[in-house]
């Protein structure tokens, strides 16, 4: 028995002196992944790409053709967008064309569906050279949050998403899924200036 308990404590000796059996191997850390890493960089070679990588609204507007118009001024007592924190709210802007002039006439009685569609897109653009005006470079959109779309529609036309479409649809054509958004969709009984549509939206954005 005490052979036993002196081999023991000779055996445990032995093992303290000798320390590791490789001085110079480092731990292995089981929560690191597979990815490999460079001892002079210290990055890793399987990390994700950046996640704006490949994220350019304004490319992407020149390749299906859109040159964004100047910003318009504002008529009357108000501004084209106010920033609150990482939000951007945009004022309500319409249809208005390149020589000024903007869409005019109820949608269901002076145009058709596809016509106040086509309304509505370029109410999307004229909401674009807004956001322009204000970041700078629209690569600082974040997400569109929520758009608030108007129809100047005739009594017993129901078609209002249909129309609105023509906004949002821009929205995801030049942001991706960034541009996927809350939204309403409405019918009035008149717009300002009798314009056909008018939307509002909040835009997060980043510095």
């Amino acid at each position: 028995m005490k052979r036993t308990v002196w081999a023991l404590i000779a055996l445990a000796l032995t093992l303290s002196c000798n320390g590791p059996s490789n001085s110079n191997e480092t731990p292995v850390d089981p929560s690191a992944g597979s990815g490999s890493q460079s001892a002079e960089s210290g990055e890793i070679s399987n990390a994700p790409d950046s996640p704006d990588s490949g994220y350019d609204p304004e490319a992407r507007l020149a390749d299906i053709g859109i040159d964004l118009p100047e910003a318009a001024t504002p008529v009357a007592n108000y501004v084209n967008a106010v920033r609150s924190g990482n939000l951007i709210f945009l004022a309500g802007k319409g249809p208005k064309k390149a020589d000024g002039t903007y869409i005019t006439g109820q949608v269901g009685t002076d145009l058709t569906e596809e016509e106040g569609y086509e309304a509505a897109r370029l109410t999307a653009i004229n909401q674009l050279a807004v956001l322009k005006a204000e970041l700078g470079n629209l690569d600082r959109v974040v997400r569109i949050v929520k758009v608030h779309g108007m129809v100047n529609a005739a009594p017993g036309f129901t078609n209002q998403p249909e129309v609105i479409n023509g906004f949002s649809d821009l929205m995801v054509e030049v942001f991706g899924d960034r541009g996927k958004h809350a939204r309403a969709a409405v019918g009035m009984g008149s717009l300002p200036r009798n314009i056909s549509v008018e939307v509002e939206a909040v835009v997060e954005v980043r510095d």
